[in-house]
C-alpha cells in the first residue's frame, strides 16, 4: 500500500463512518445536515444517484437526482461530509451504466429504472 492510501485510509478510519454499498441507480435517502440561524435538523434527501466519482476513497462523491414540484434537481455530496448524518438504499436499480445523465432528458415512465430483487453485495464493501 502506497503512502497516499495509507493516509487516506486513516483518514476514513478516523471519521468513523460506515458507507453502504449503493452504485448508480440505487435509490438512495441522504440525511442531510441543515443549519437554519442557531438549531441544526437533518433533512432527508431522497432520489436516484445518477453517479458516483473518485469511488470510496476520501475524495469520493456522488449525485442524487429527484424530481421536486415537476422539476429535476440534482445535488452532489461528498462521500465522507461532517454534514451527512445517514445514507441509506432504499431500493436497487438494475443498470447496465455507471453514469445514467440520460435520465436528465426523460420524463414520466420512460425514466423510471428497473428494481434488482435479486442484489448481491461486493465482498470488500461495507453493508
Amino acid at each position: 500500500m502506497n503512502l497516499i492510501a495509507q493516509l487516506e485510509a486513516e483518514q476514513i478510519a478516523s471519521l468513523g463512518k460506515t458507507i453502504p454499498d449503493f452504485k448508480a441507480g440505487d435509490t438512495i435517502r441522504v440525511g442531510f445536515k441543515v443549519t437554519e440561524g442557531t438549531r441544526t435538523r437533518i433533512q432527508n434527501y431522497e432520489g436516484v444517484c445518477i453517479s458516483r466519482k473518485n469511488g470510496s476513497g476520501i475524495a469520493g462523491s456522488f449525485t442524487v437526482r429527484k424530481i421536486s414540484f415537476g422539476e429535476g434537481v440534482e445535488r452532489v455530496f461528498p462521500l465522507y461530509s461532517t454534514n451527512i448524518e445517514t445514507i441509506e438504499v432504499v431500493r436497487r436499480g438494475r443498470v447496465r451504466r455507471a453514469k445514467l445523465y440520460y435520465l436528465r432528458d426523460r420524463r414520466g415512465k420512460s425514466a423510471r429504472i428497473a428494481e434488482d430483487a435479486n442484489y448481491k453485495a461486493l465482498k470488500g464493501a461495507d453493508a
